[in-house]
């Protein structure tokens, strides 16, 4: 009757709150984050600045102490904490775009890995997501496995910005620190290199699958010398959430963009995604579309102290192979049709 046709609308109007509620906690999730890549290092640097200016420099000083004391910590594994990796924010942050990890083989944990992660994208959402935080189970899904996502070292010479960064277990993307990992960590390591890095962030742009390895052998060279097996993954959607200005190649927005590159380490890109309340209108927020992390099949890689040019060629020939297969098997699956073609510069 009347009363349980109240109770029916009650009820919807219980679940439309809730679900809006959901959306409105997505929305700052990913807008934290967001501003935390863009601003949080410059931010926390001025204000630890201003600080030393008051009345209060002396707890800005302690900080300081205590940094030129801890300096090395990021090179030698950084400061996991499981706490902020199972914070409830990435479980909407992960629900925002979607994001999904998907496992394809089994890892040991008698050996370690580099997994080479593509594309870049502007912000490399999935990387972080899925390696970065217990969002998408990566801990359930790769039982004793430990990754280790790397990034541009100069991350960790920011104040604050650093000991963020290290509780989620990134790592710098230098020698000294993915030596340390692979060498004096012991085995069930993964370290995550986005391989394309500020270059291919160039050339990203929605619709478009294209991937900067042709001559990117370092991270073969690594896994070589430390015998630690290649895993290539592919991130479908990674490209989709962000439109671009795609400055070609000798215009003076790519030389502005190549010289940023080559002296700083990363290169400025004029993007945008959606506004803060609506859809329809511009902002930093990316678009909400989904994104798919596809972890493929592990190389096996022996241990060669000093590998040869010739040995890293082999072994990155057989990488490339195994990754355009990737794409290849798993495209149609994630909306691409069965043309498409990875593009491999």
């Amino acid at each position: 009757g009347t009363g349980s046709n109240i109770l029916s609308a009650l009820q919807d109007l219980f679940w439309l709150s809730k679900s809006k509620v959901e959306k409105q906690l997505q929305i700052i999730s990913v807008l934290q984050w967001v501003l935390t890549f863009l601003v949080m290092g410059i931010a926390c640097t001025l204000i630890l600045m201003y600080i030393l200016c008051t009345d209060c420099w002396a707890i800005a000083a302690l900080y300081l102490a205590w940094l030129v004391f801890d300096w090395n910590t990021p090179k030698k594994g950084g400061r996991r904490s499981q706490w902020v990796r199972n914070w409830a924010i990435w479980r909407y942050f992960r629900d925002y775009f979607p994001i999904r990890l998907v496992k394809t083989h089994n890892l040991l944990t008698t050996r370690n890995y580099i997994f080479g992660y593509h594309p870049h994208g502007i912000m490399g959402l999935g990387a972080f997501c899925n390696f970065s935080t217990e969002a998408t189970g990566v801990s359930q899904k790769f039982p004793g496995i430990r990754p280790y996502l790397a990034t541009l070292a100069g991350n960790f010479r920011m104040p604050i910005l650093r000991d963020y960064l290290m509780s989620g277990g990134i790592c710098p993307v230098n020698r000294d620190s993915i030596d340390y990992i692979l060498s004096k960590n012991g085995s069930g390591n993964a370290i995550v290199i986005v391989v394309g890095g500020a270059a291919e962030s160039l050339n990203c742009t929605p619709g478009r699958n294209s991937v900067t390895l042709r001559h990117r052998k370092g991270f073969v060279r690594l896994a070589l010398r430390h015998g630690a097996d290649l895993v290539p993954v592919y991130s479908f959607g990674e490209n989709e959430v962000y439109q671009q200005v795609i400055f070609q190649e000798g215009s003076w927005g790519r030389w502005v963009q190549k010289k940023f590159q080559k002296h700083i380490g990363f290169a400025p890109c004029i993007f945008h995604g959606r506004g803060l309340f609506s859809s329809n209108t511009w902002g930093l927020l990316p678009y909400s579309k989904p994104i798919t992390t596809v972890v493929g099949e592990p190389i096996t890689i022996p241990k060669i102290d000093n590998p040869s040019q010739k040995e890293v060629d082999f072994y990155h020939s057989i990488y490339v192979d195994s990754l355009v297969k990737l794409f290849d098997k798993y495209k149609s699956k994630f909306g691409l049709p069965e043309t498409e073609v990875l593009e491999v510069n």
